[in-house]
């Protein structure tokens, strides 16, 4: 255990996924692998909708921005992740506290796209008269703006709060990134203000994302229950089905990793069980959008006919 002073302290000391030698490179690959299709994969869709006329369309620029914030938010820690594996896991305390701004900014920021995204599915299977004036390009704008700014509100709060903080027991971080939780366990002063702060950041993103979310299916589920065509009753699903299963994940990975957080003795479980939100899901959401989507298909192929010939 390292001890510092709390005026001297420069680095953090990150644990990563595991300390046993052995396991490194292994980890390592994965791990390069995962990142590699994250940046390829949601590159690949942001330069898609960006060159296809047929996809500047409302749902498709709440798209963009998911996969924008998706690609973001694995270059914040992955990198160094990476660099971890192969050489000493050490971060410095602005560094640390400068991903865990943007680790924050960029996660509050996703929860409140997939907000927009359910929103803009409502307006589409219930209003469609309505649809073109309700999602105007300016609405869509003001909602994406609201997200980003929402975003930088919750990161300020919690990087603000943990800079007030004294560290002088442990500079080792039981994780492979600055969160708040396990810098929390490291502080020497009292932290009541930091959990407050993350209870209520954390529980108001949460409880306003999901409401909003449920009640915009729960509506859009009753709009197609009264759809009287089999056919009509499967498209509208179809247009639903990839929103659905991305909040899934989001959420319920990042929910089971803070519930499993929350026991006692579950440090390495929670560890373990974020590295589907932070590392998997950005890779997934991609493919969750492209394999069911076929706008995106065919403008997949006619982007690849244009460049190819």
């Amino acid at each position: 255990m390292a001890l510092v002073n709390s005026s001297s302290l420069t680095e953090f000391i990150l644990v990563g996924l595991s300390e046993r030698s052995e396991l490194q490179l292994p980890l390592f690959l994965l791990f390069l692998g995962i990142y590699v299709s994250t940046v390829v994969g949601n590159l690949g869709l942001i330069t898609l909708i960006a060159m296809n006329s047929s996809l500047h369309t409302p749902m498709y620029f709440f798209l963009f921005n998911l996969s924008f914030i998706d690609f973001c938010y694995s270059c914040v820690f992955t990198p160094k992740m990476l660099i971890d594996f192969i050489s000493e896991n050490i971060i410095s305390y602005v560094g640390c506290m400068t991903q865990l701004f943007f680790f924050c900014f960029f996660v509050n920021s996703e929860c409140y796209v997939l907000v927009s995204m359910a929103y803009d599915r409502f307006v589409a299977i219930c209003h469609p008269l309505l649809y073109t004036v309700t999602m105007s390009p300016q609405v869509c704008s003001l909602m994406m703006l609201g997200s980003y700014m929402i975003g930088f509100a919750g990161a300020m709060a919690h990087t603000g709060s943990m800079l007030r903080l004294s560290f002088c027991d442990s500079n080792i971080i039981h994780h492979y990134l600055c969160e708040v939780l396990p810098l929390l366990q490291l502080s020497c002063t009292s932290t009541h203000i930091n959990e407050l702060v993350f209870f209520i950041v954390v529980g108001g993103v949460i409880t306003i994302s999901s409401i909003s979310i449920f009640t915009s299916y729960a509506l859009i589920l009753s709009s197609i229950l009264r759809i009287p065509s089999a056919e009509g009753r499967s498209k509208a699903f179809s247009t639903c089905g990839s929103h659905v299963v991305a909040v899934a994940l989001f959420f319920g990975s990042g929910a089971f990793t803070y519930l499993t957080t929350s026991f006692p003795g579950s440090k390495d479980q929670g560890k373990f069980a974020s590295v589907f939100y932070t590392n998997v899901v950005p890779m997934l959401n991609p493919l969750i959008y492209s394999l069911r989507n076929k706008d995106v298909k065919l403008a997949l192929r006619k982007t690849l006919k244009t460049v190819l010939f």
